[in-house]
């Protein structure tokens, strides 16, 4: 019967713009929340009959909304001044777990991380996930879902470094005479941070040529007289061409090895650079012109003490770099970038993460900008991708055919009372 025909047809419109109504709620709800994207409605037609569209008579079907959420959209990206919170420019999502002991990850665009009691990087309750790097930025273990750890900040809340690397520039005075020797000192740092002195003497040993021995180093400060490591390596023996530049040095390249620190720390080896042979930007042989004949050599080592971490800085790479209060920035993290075949089919979850569906199909690991995924912005936000404007536009269109729809309802009611007084 048309008149049932109508009211069905009126009570769908009534449930579709409903369902439309709440979606633009949610999405208005949502408007501040960083890394949402929003959902559109989409209206279907229902049909009850394949009757002619010229003659005969009409059988009314209806209206049902489908929802689809626009997860592929980007927001834009806001600066902040927290260095934890990230955002990705382009393509993909961060990798988080639940924390619940189970192995499913999660995925998100909301990049607010804050660093909890444990010293992990968290958001809503999930737990930013990355791979473990070495002080360079190169992943240890590979890049794979296996290798996936909590990005803990506690773990590496300090930082002490030995020294493996020391250049040396000074100049040996040409008209020494054969078996002056001279002293200076050089710094040094063990593998847990200990600073320690040793003591360089040079020794001319013949026309152009030098010796280098290395003391055992004693302990920085006022107690500098006790040794508190062996010195294992041989004397370095150094000569020069005839325009006083650097020839050559044996061993090649020279090191200074040093062992049984007697603070534990590990054996000691340290590569110096002397120079470039044949140029004089490191060891040089000239005549001076002083009264008293020195060597003072300017030594520049990597070796750092013992320091606390000050700060932490991302990288577009996802390379989260980690500063000291020694001076020391070494990498501790790199932050992978998720993509999925299809990001529209994942499914929405409280928090504002993602689970994955079989729609989404399963997620592909990159490095951050590689593979076309997007890059990582370090103090930065993504804002939600709701425009008020437009989800007021839908509201009142929504408004609007819901209360033609409830006026059907009404006039339908109206046409049956009559149709119940004609035939009583």
């Amino acid at each position: 019967m048309s008149l049932s025909g109508a009211i069905n047809s009126a009570v769908s419109a009534l449930r579709a713009q409903s369902q439309a109504l709440a979606v633009t709620s949610d999405n208005i709800a949502n408007a501040e929340t960083y890394g949402y994207k929003t959902s559109a409605s989409f209206f279907e037609s229902l049909v009850t009959s394949s009757g002619s569209t010229v003659t005969g008579s009409y059988s009314a079907g209806g209206v049902q909304a489908a929802t689809r959420s626009n997860v592929t959209s980007s927001g834009l990206l806001e600066s902040t001044s927290n260095s934890t919170d990230l955002a990705i420019d382009g393509q993909g999502f961060f990798v988080v777990s639940a924390g619940d002991g189970t192995d499913t990850l999660y995925y998100t665009r909301n990049g607010a991380f804050t660093v909890n009691t444990d010293g992990e990087l968290t958001n809503n309750g999930y737990t930013l996930l990355g791979w473990p790097t070495d002080a360079d930025g190169t992943v240890t273990g590979g890049t794979n879902t296996e290798n996936l750890t909590p990005i803990d900040i506690d773990s590496i809340a300090s930082s002490a470094s030995a020294t493996t690397e020391a250049s040396v520039v000074a100049n040996l005075p040409a008209n020494a005479e054969t078996g002056d020797t001279f002293t200076s000192t050089m710094d040094l740092y063990d593998s847990l941070g200990t600073p320690a002195q040793s003591t360089m003497t040079w020794t001319k040993t013949g026309e152009n040529t030098w010796s280098l021995a290395f003391s055992d180093p004693t302990a920085s400060g006022s107690d500098s007289a006790t040794a508190i490591g062996t010195v294992s390596s041989s004397a370095i023996t150094v000569t020069f061409n005839g325009d006083g530049t650097l020839a050559s040095t044996s061993p090649s390249p020279p090191t200074l090895t040093v062992s049984g620190w007697t603070s534990g720390a590990a054996d000691s080896s340290i590569t110096l650079d002397l120079g470039t042979a044949g140029s004089a930007n490191g060891l040089s042989q000239y005549t001076s012109s002083a009264s008293t004949l020195t060597v003072s050599p300017t030594i520049s080592q990597d070796g750092k003490p013992y320091g606390t971490l000050s700060s932490i800085a991302v990288a577009d790479d996802g390379t989260v770099n980690a500063t000291y209060s020694n001076g020391q920035t070494r990498s501790i993290f790199k932050i992978p970038v998720a993509t999925f075949t299809n990001a529209n089919g994942l499914e929405a979850m409280s928090g504002a993460v993602y689970r994955v569906t079989d729609e989404s199909g399963a997620s592909t690991l990159h490095l951050a900008g590689a593979d076309g995924a997007g890059t990582v912005q370090g103090s930065t936000l993504e804002a939600s991708t709701t425009d008020t404007n437009e989800q007021f536009s839908n509201m009142i269109a929504a408004q609007q055919a819901y209360s033609a729809a409830s006026k059907v309802m009404s006039t339908a009611n109206d046409m049956f009372q009559t149709l119940l007084q004609v035939v009583s």
